[in-house]
């Protein structure tokens, strides 16, 4: 369990699974993801299944420092052991819970422990280039802009562009500590 200023990172279980698939199917928090399908229980069951339990994914859930009402999930995806990297995506499903610094927190939180529990050197995140609010939350937390992927992906119809953000260790141990 990792705690910061207004929040708790635990890891996620099984019995999160609700929580997960209800946040997952609101417009709001599926209109910012890539895969913006309809999300299921059984989904979630596989992820956990093939992803989690196989070490291709660490998943926490972003929980309320003073409740502990969980609101909210971060993970490192496709983690790489070889070239020691992997893809960062949070989301805060508890629409009372956005816009507060919670997103910030939780990116710093989890990068610091992707580089120094993980042993993690580089850490990505893709971004929908509209999602404003997500893009300044990532760069205020350390994630730096590498780059626009333009038209990469249809969504509703349209073609969207993608920011691709990257952190590597040292460069953001050194400004952390600073």
């Amino acid at each position: 369990m990792l705690t910061g200023q207004q929040i708790v990172l635990r890891k996620m279980e099984i019995n999160d699974t609700d929580d997960i698939v209800r946040w997952r199917n609101t417009e709001e928090v599926r209109s910012r993801f890539l895969y913006q399908e309809p999300f299921t229980r059984e989904k979630h069951l596989d992820w956990i299944k093939n992803k989690v339990n196989t070490g291709l994914v660490v998943q926490m859930m972003i929980c309320e420092k003073e409740s502990g009402r969980a609101i909210g999930s971060a993970y490192f995806r496709d983690i790489d052991h070889v070239n020691h990297k992997a893809e960062y995506g949070l989301f805060i499903g508890e629409s009372d819970s956005r816009v507060k610094g919670i997103g910030f927190e939780t990116t710093n939180m989890m990068l610091r422990y992707g580089f120094e529990e993980l042993g993690l050197h580089r850490i990505y995140a893709r971004v929908l280039s509209d999602n404003i609010v997500s893009l300044k939350s990532a760069i205020k937390a350390g994630l730096e802009v590498e780059g626009t992927l333009r038209e990469d992906i249809i969504l509703q119809e349209s073609y969207r562009d993608i920011v691709l953000l990257g952190a590597l260790k040292d460069r953001f141990l050194e400004n952390i500590k600073e």
